[in-house]
């Protein structure tokens, strides 16, 4: 049978079945999704590939999900660092966002995102930002996976003049790229401190109709936790379950300010955590409780946060600190364990989305959004355990190919739909503007 790829690998982590580690398998790609994954010597009698890949050194393993970014804020990465999350965001993003806050900064900033996303391995990312139509166009040009945050915020900016604004362009949105196969939308009102009542109670109805997620900031530092509690009586995530955000749709990302009792609720309520741990750590935040979420059975997913304030938009990276944080937070070495971990950044972040059934896993009929990581480094020898040695001792560097719906994004460590030396030039522009 002739097929669109056969990807000949040392090793197949397909992250579903759980803890299961394929050895001189094969990977079947035809017309953008898996057909079949079996053993290599039954693959090369069965199926001739018009590309052919003999990765022999390589584990195949899904593509990592971001499942919370702000991709434009790229551009700012380094430029106000090791400062408290407050008075980085008021006294410096804030101020250079009003200024220079345009399509061609999204633009570029998402394009700079886009091909550190490819190179280090992430084939969907969830964002939180303005011009979200921009980030979508994108994200589609180049062909990577995104699920697009229909930002909702109560004050003006250049992007909408009030909440009934936001919605009203993030539903366009909606509708202008429900049909692109690459791109869904989510509703991303900012943070409780941000968006009122009205606005939420709005966005659930909608969500609702819809059947679209909802993500937002909530209980990022203690500081929000009890300006909250002094100014409305209650803490942020008592406030959203009594609005009925709290359900199987949402997306809290951050979570560091947590109590016994909100984790048993949160859990009860089926709704996903996005853990940021690099991002919390930078802007001493706090600890997301991951051990105790995961025991309670919360999804939790990972994301990087913006490049602003973690300053790079590396899942292994985000894996590794995620395992390393938990176990310490925890007192507890086997927490979250490496495949634990992985899981957070492939299958758990597609759940968080509601895209399981299209990515996260390489599973028979699913997308064939995959990267290929080479083992035979000398940072990864020796290997005993694939999955250990790419969550505690590999490095995106590592990452040689990835595909998106089938589509070969990077091969060989070179971008295949991005102009690399343009793209470098865009920045250093926007570099030579951002600094006076």
């Amino acid at each position: 049978m002739i097929v669109d790829t056969l990807i000949h690998a040392r090793w197949i982590i397909p992250v579903e079945p759980e803890s299961v580690t394929y050895e001189y398998h094969s990977l079947v790609i035809d017309k953008g999704r898996i057909i079949d994954l079996l053993p290599t010597q039954q693959a090369k009698t069965q199926y001739q590939g018009t590309t052919t890949e003999n990765l022999v050194d390589h584990a195949l393993l899904p593509g990592f999900v971001n499942c919370h970014t702000h991709a434009a804020m790229t551009l700012m990465r380094g430029i106000a660092d090791d400062l408290p999350l407050m008075e980085w965001l008021q006294n410096h993003i804030w101020p250079l966002e009003q200024k220079w806050m345009s399509e061609a900064f999204v633009r570029d900033g998402t394009d700079l995102a886009i091909a550190e996303m490819i190179l280090g391995g992430t084939t969907c990312f969830n964002d939180m930002y303005f011009f979200p139509d921009i980030t979508a166009q994108q994200a589609v040009q180049y062909g990577l996976r995104a699920c697009v945050g229909l930002i909702v915020i109560d004050f003006p900016t250049i992007w909408a003049e009030n909440s009934a604004a936001y919605i009203a362009k993030g539903l366009d949105i909606h509708d202008h790229f429900r049909h692109q196969p690459l791109i869904s939308t989510c509703f991303a009102p900012h943070a409780p401190y941000t968006v009122s009542d009205e606005p939420l109670q709005k966005i659930r109805t909608l969500a609702d109709e819809l059947e679209m997620p909802i993500t937002m900031h909530v209980h990022e530092t203690a500081h929000e936790t009890e300006q909250a509690l002094a100014e409305k009586g209650q803490r942020p995530l008592e406030r959203l379950h009594n609005l009925g955000l709290i359900n199987p749709a949402f997306m809290a990302v951050h979570m560091t300010q947590l109590t016994d009792e909100e984790i048993s609720r949160f859990a009860e309520s089926g709704a996903h955590i996005v853990h940021c741990p690099e991002s919390n750590l930078k802007l001493a935040s706090g600890f997301c409780p991951v051990a105790r979420c995961l025991a309670a059975g919360i999804n939790v997913a990972l994301g990087t946060d913006g490049a602003a304030s973690n300053n790079d938009l590396d899942m292994i990276s985000e894996m590794r600190t995620a395992a390393l944080l938990a176990k310490a937070v925890a007192e507890d070495a086997s927490c979250v364990p490496a495949m634990t971990a992985l899981r957070m950044a492939t299958i758990n972040g597609a759940k968080a989305l509601g895209l399981e059934h299209e990515i996260g896993s390489l599973t028979v009929g699913k997308s064939a959004d995959l990267i290929a990581i080479d083992l035979n480094h000398l940072e990864t020898q020796p290997l005993f355990n694939p999955v250990s040695q790419i969550v505690y001792a590999a490095s995106r560097h590592q990452i040689t190919d990835v595909w998106v719906a089938g589509k070969q994004l990077l091969k060989q460590r070179q971008l295949t739909t991005i102009n690399l030396p343009l793209l470098k030039q865009r920045i250093l522009e926007w570099q030579d503007k951002l600094k006076h």
